[in-house]
Formats: structure tokens, C-alpha cells, sequence
């Protein structure tokens, strides 16, 4: 926000929750003063049980920066959502493949009885380099693969062809010392439930009736850090208190595995 006046710069959001409407405060959305202040792209363009692709991201994305560059202004790709930005430098050509309901309950199925191990076990025996790239904890990526290689024949590595972007970027990778970004972080998590943050979940909950609180938790919007752990207290399954701590936990070890991403993202 800080640097985008200086160089005309527009913003391309770069994070994957950022794309679900009604996820405001969970989420750190900017603030619609921010979007007056400077212009931001791929925000909100989905409801929370919609699904939305990598493959969907990386062409709105390609688009967005021509569109900004054609204007004559500087496209800013800012976020932490590590494989969004990845496979949109590097130009991965994700396989548009729609989701299969019946195989991911499967799939799913199988993780709950057996462990998710069972699953990234299937997917190094089928794609080794695929394995090497998937955190096998990303329970939703490991299956992702696995339908998209049911559906193709091929395997997920086979599938990611390269057309790298046709501009020139640089890399930024802001930090903070870790003990420092763990107190900023612990503070942002106070902040946000002092804003409401709770009850944006409780009315998620709400739209999503329907659903069932089960099914809901599936949803890759509700897997967002937080906001599993409130609607389990919104439901009566957590306490508010041991829900704030596993979100602290959680929130750590996201810190950790994001910055082993970029920093070896920066090294290649």
C-alpha cells in the first residue's frame, strides 16, 4: 500500500481466500478505504461454497496484469498464497478439470478412516514429482491431484506444462524477524476477534444451513486459518479459549511452512 503510489501501481490480490466473498476480517481483506486508495484485482469473486480453481486463478491473473500493464501502470502481485504465484510466473498450465463430488467424499472418506498418509502414499506411488511439490498435510491439494490424474490418465506432473509470463517482475519477500512476526501475528488474531470476527463465521454458518456444519468444515473457504476452529465453537464443539490457542498453534506453523516456500521459491 505503502510503495504502490510511487510506481502507479495497481494491486493483483494473491491469496487464495481473498477470491470468497463475506470473508472479510478472517481473511485481512482490504478495507474498501484501502481499494478507493489504491485499485485491487481478484478480490470477492466468489461465494463460500462455490469452487474456484488454480486454473481459474492463473488466467484471471494473467489477464489482470495486461489489462494493468496496457494502462500503463505497475502490476503489483502481493500475497502469500505461494502456488498461486508460482504457477502464474512460471505459466503452469493447469488442466481444467471440474471437480468430481462422488471421488473427493471418497477420497476424503479414506483420509478420515485410514489417514491422509494413505493418500500421499497413493500419490508418490502414481507422481514422485508431483509428491517432491505437495505438502503431503495439504489434504486438499494431495486429492486435487489424485482426481485430476482419475480423470486425465496423466500424471499431474505430465500435465503442468510451462508458458512462463511474457513480463519482466521482481521478487519482494517481506519478513520479519520470527519471534517478532509470531507476537505481530498472535496480536492480528486478538484484533480480528475484537472486530467481529466470530460472528462473521456465525453468519457464514448461517447462509450455509443448508449445508450441514460437517460438510461446511469441507469446504476449502471454511479451511482458511480460524475459521474451522470458530465455526466448531459457533457449534458448541470448542471452546472460544482452546479455539484461539489451536488458531495461534496453527497460525505458527503456517509462518513456518510459508517462509520455507518463499525462500526456496527465491533461491530457484
Amino acid at each position: 500500500m505503502a510503495l504502490a503510489p510511487s510506481v502507479d501501481g495497481e494491486i493483483i490480490s494473491a491469496d487464495s481466500r481473498h477470491v470468497y466473498r463475506r470473508m472479510e476480517i478472517g481473511t485481512n481483506k482490504p478495507t474498501s478505504a484501502e481499494r478507493a486508495a489504491v485499485p485491487h484485482h481478484l478480490l470477492d469473486l466468489r461465494e463460500p461454497h462455490e469452487p474456484f480453481s488454480l486454473a481459474e486463478y492463473v488466467a484471471l491473473a494473467r489477464t489482470a496484469i495486461h489489462d494493468v500493464l496496457a494502462r500503463g501502470r505497475t502490476p503489483m502481485l502481493v500475497g502469500g498464497t505461494g502456488q498461486y504465484i508460482r504457477a502464474l510466473v512460471e505459466g503452469w498450465q493447469v488442466p481444467t478439470v471440474p471437480p468430481d463430488p462422488q471421488l473427493r467424499e471418497r477420497l476424503f472418506a479414506i483420509a478420515q478412516i485410514d489417514g491422509p498418509d494413505v493418500l500421499f502414499s497413493q500419490l508418490t506411488a502414481r507422481d514422485p514429482a508431483a509428491a517432491a511439490t505437495i505438502d503431503q498435510r495439504n489434504i486438499r491439494r494431495v486429492i486435487r491431484a489424485l482426481e485430476v490424474m482419475h480423470a486425465t490418465g496423466r500424471t499431474w506432473t505430465e500435465l503442468q506444462r510451462r508458458a512462463p509470463l511474457d513480463v519482466h517482475f521482481d521478487w519482494i519477500y517481506v519478513n520479519q524477524p520470527r519471534e517478532q512476526l509470531y507476537a505481530t501475528a498472535d496480536a492480528r488474531i486478538d484484533a480480528m476477534l475484537a472486530q467481529g470476527w466470530l460472528a462473521e463465521v456465525e453468519a457464514l454458518l448461517t447462509d450455509l444451513a443448508g449445508v450441514g456444519i460437517d460438510a461446511a468444515l469441507q469446504m476449502p473457504a471454511l479451511s482458511a486459518l480460524g475459521y474451522r476452529e470458530l465455526a466448531l465453537v459457533a457449534r458448541g464443539r470448542m471452546t472460544k479459549s482452546d479455539a484461539i490457542e489451536a488458531i495461534r498453534r496453527e497460525t505458527r506453523r503456517f509462518i513456518r511452512m510459508q517462509d520455507t516456500w518463499f525462500r526456496k521459491l527465491a533461491h530457484e
